[in-house]
């Protein structure tokens, strides 16, 4: 089995998974219950994965056997990750653990590219901002909870591990080289609008209110910093930001380097559906990229456009 293409592209999708062998070791004996010697036998090639193992391997870490034995069924599949944010199970840790580790990877790839179209705040923004990545969350509950009584915001508790985990996300995002946003017009007039509803159904208190109205103002500046000067200010790596003259419907995103690509659609707000298939991201790609032909970039070269969006996203706050 170790001398068939497939099993060779299975080893190196497994290897590219983490950037040291010695945490890749750590991760493969933690799944298979396995001793470190018998893990090293398996990625020097002596032993083969059992086909067993192949497939638990694949199923916990979401890699495409079709991609890689490059049997296809003309269909593309699209993965869903199913994550308790509030509450992480240690398996859901652990890949939230992976994302975090393979962003900061891309730091290594100079030619990386993220872009993400957006109706609703992107999490790479929000996790920056205690009350406003809160919010989502609450609301995130709200809408998809399994508890028969809402839990107001106030009670929404982010564990200290998955606090801290949200911090190093928002830090590794802007190791990307390159980074685009286009946004919708209405994307601070949507979240607004959900506070202002939850705060009249007395699920927000007013200090709480007033916390993420803070928040929103903070960012605001930051944006606004970002698009002054074309990129992060922590890593100087560049972020073109775009506003969009049409509506959008939803937020995707693609990623893009050497590596690895991948196309996501966010959905259900906290969720989302991604695939590695190389057709359909180079599809989102050239979609994504034809969206600038209805939009006005504000980062750098538009001084009075910049100044006019965010004085108009301030004024929205304001009624807060």
């Amino acid at each position: 089995m170790k001398n068939s293409v497939w099993y060779d592209c299975f080893m190196e999708t497994v290897f590219a998974r983490f950037s040291k062998k010695s945490l890749l070791v750590e991760a493969l004996m933690s799944l298979l219950h396995l001793e470190r010697e018998a893990v090293y036998r398996r990625l020097s090639n002596r032993v083969s994965f059992s086909i067993h193992e192949v497939v638990k391997i694949s199923s916990e870490w979401n890699i495409s056997l079709d991609e890689i034995t490059g049997k296809s069924s003309g269909k593309i599949s699209f993965l869903m990750q199913p994550i308790n944010y509030l509450d992480p199970s240690e398996k859901e840790m652990r890949f939230l653990q992976d994302i975090v580790q393979s962003i900061n990877d891309l730091k290594d790839f100079p030619e990386t590219e993220f872009m993400d179209i957006c109706n609703k705040l992107p999490r790479q923004l929000l996790a920056g901002y205690g009350s406003l990545n809160q919010f989502y969350l609450f609301k995130w509950m709200y809408n998809y909870g399994n508890k028969r009584k809402p839990v107001p915001f106030a009670q929404v508790m982010i564990s200290e591990e998955k606090r801290q985990l949200t911090v190093d996300y928002y830090r590794a995002i802007k190791n990307v080289a390159l980074t685009n946003f286009i946004f919708d017009r209405m994307i601070i007039a949507n979240i607004v609008n959900d506070i202002s509803y939850f705060h009249s159904i007395q699920m927000i208190s007013n200090k709480e209110k007033e916390l993420l109205k803070k928040d929103l103002y903070a960012l605001l500046e930051y944006l606004l910093e970002v698009a002054a000067h074309g990129c992060y200010p922590e890593t100087q790596n560049k972020v073109n930001i775009y506003v969009s003259e049409l509506n959008i419907d939803t937020n995707y995103s693609y990623t893009f380097s050497k590596r690895k690509n991948i196309c996501f659609v966010h959905v259900f707000d906290k969720y989302e559906i991604y695939t590695y298939d190389a057709g359909m991201a180079a599809d989102f790609k050239k979609w994504m990229q034809l969206m600038k032909k209805s939009s006005v970039q504000i980062s750098e070269v538009d001084n009075r456009s910049r100044i006019e969006f965010f004085a108009k996203q301030r004024a929205i706050v304001d009624i807060l």
